[in-house]
């Protein structure tokens, strides 16, 4: 038998560091060669190691949530027979940048023991029955009132009147309705609380947004759309799409940005604070906030001004799909220049969205409702007409942006969803 240490080995792209976000494997566990070990987090992506020899684990370097550094041991493993020479020299040269600072192997954190049980939360005190022996006969209740309980299966000394002393038939009725709460029926049921640490994507999320909230100062602009047009062009597409994706609102609201984005170069943009410069980008890079089981993720699309309408519909759904199978590239998930959250139905009316940061902007479109408006009658005058209408919300960074330009952008890509045929045109 022998021992064998498995350092963090070098993920690339100048990593230095990374954080523990799920073990597969613990203390006692026997993994295989090329087996799961855990997930890493790195600021790019997360990242699998496997172990590079078949062993029983005796130590493990951290707990989910520890950042540890590149080279730092991960897992001790026990081997049987001798490492093989060429992963001894290849761990040897991993470990050692960190070799003066790395602690012996005997110093390796032991997993926690597992929490005690907390105890199980007293039963709530009975209630004192309404009589010394409980029983029903003690109950002021009419004879018919007692015979219809009997028949029911109810004990009448459970059933709670609503006027005085005496049960009638609607408290019956009541319990009936409502169980055994005596006519007022619980609003929901409870769980016991837990308590759930902040690890991986779940902590990045919430230390970007709030250097976001803490660093940019926000201002939203809400301007509502009719897109009664777009609707209708939307389905003419979609009944004639072949083997296409279908088509949503977001491939026409970016043909619209990315139409209109040249107009206001300030709006596709990131600001370096700490260097106090500003770059205008020439392409809009144009990340998408998406929902995953782990958190949001915005994965980007590339020249999104170089694609047309299905080609971003079919990379919308390429990319979401990365992101929710866990499969996203680090490229593919950073170097947006401007974003789009958009919540589908749920979207609300209005929203304000916190800025990807380094960017300095983010539009939202909110959810579609009917309603009554005005439009013209093609007579010089007005009729009351059903309208599809939406607002878009945007939010900026008043120090890079300011509300005329987010309020003009606004309009133009207004202009262009409110008469789709200029976004088709070219």
């Amino acid at each position: 038998m022998s021992t064998f240490t498995f350092h963090l080995p070098d993920i690339g792209e100048g990593i230095a560091e990374a954080e523990i976000v799920a073990w597969h494997v613990k203390v006692g566990d026997v993994v295989e060669e090329d087996g799961r070990l855990a997930d890493l987090m790195t600021d790019k992506a997360t990242v699998e190691m496997e172990s590079p020899v078949a062993g029983k684990v005796l130590q493990v370097g951290g707990e989910v949530g520890e950042v540890i550094a590149i080279g730092s041991p991960l897992v001790v493993l026990e081997v049987e027979g001798e490492v093989p020479e060429d992963v001894l020299e290849q761990h040897e040269a991993i470990a050692e940048p960190v070799k003066d600072k790395a602690e012996p192997v005997s110093a390796l954190p032991s997993p926690p023991p597992p929490p005690e049980p907390e105890p199980a939360s007293p039963p709530p005190p009975p209630t004192p029955p309404r009589s010394a022996t409980g029983s029903s006969a003690k109950v002021l209740a009419s004879p018919v009132v007692r015979a219809r309980a009997k028949e029911l299966g109810i004990d009448l000394a459970a059933v709670r009147p609503a006027q005085g002393d005496r049960i009638r038939h609607a408290d019956l009725d009541a319990f009936i309705a409502y169980g055994s709460s005596g006519g007022f029926a619980p609003v929901g049921s409870s769980r016991g609380d837990e308590q759930v640490k902040v690890v991986g994507l779940r902590r990045r999320i919430a230390e970007n947004m709030a250097a976001s909230k803490r660093h940019i100062p926000h201002f939203t602009y809400v301007e509502e759309c009719d897109v009664t047009e777009l609707e209708k062009i939307r389905a003419d597409l979609n009944e004639g799409k072949g083997d296409k994706p279908k088509l949503t609102l977001l491939p026409l609201l970016i043909c619209a940005i990315c139409r209109t984005m040249p107009q206001f170069p300030m709006i596709n943009a990131r600001y370096d604070d700490e260097a106090g410069v500003v770059t205008r980008y020439g392409s809009v890079h144009l990340g998408i906030a998406t929902m995953t089981d782990a958190g949001l993720m915005v994965p980007v699309i590339r020249d999104a001004q170089n694609f047309n309408l299905w080609q971003l519909a079919a990379e919308i759904l390429r990319l979401s799909e990365s992101a929710r199978e866990g499969k996203a590239k680090s490229e593919e998930l950073s170097g947006s220049t401007f974003t789009i959250t958009s919540l589908g139905p749920l979207g609300g009316i209005a929203s304000t969205p916190v800025i990807n940061r380094p960017e300095v902007a983010i539009i939202a479109p909110n959810r579609i409702v009917e309603r009554p408006a005005f439009v013209p009658d093609g007579m010089g005058g007005e009729r009351i007409e059903k309208r599809k209408l939406m607002n878009l919300s945007i939010s900026c960074d008043h120090r890079v942006v300011d509300g005329y330009d987010a309020a003009a952008f606004v309009q133009a890509v207004k202009t262009l969803l409110e008469a789709p045929a200029r976004i088709l045109a070219g």
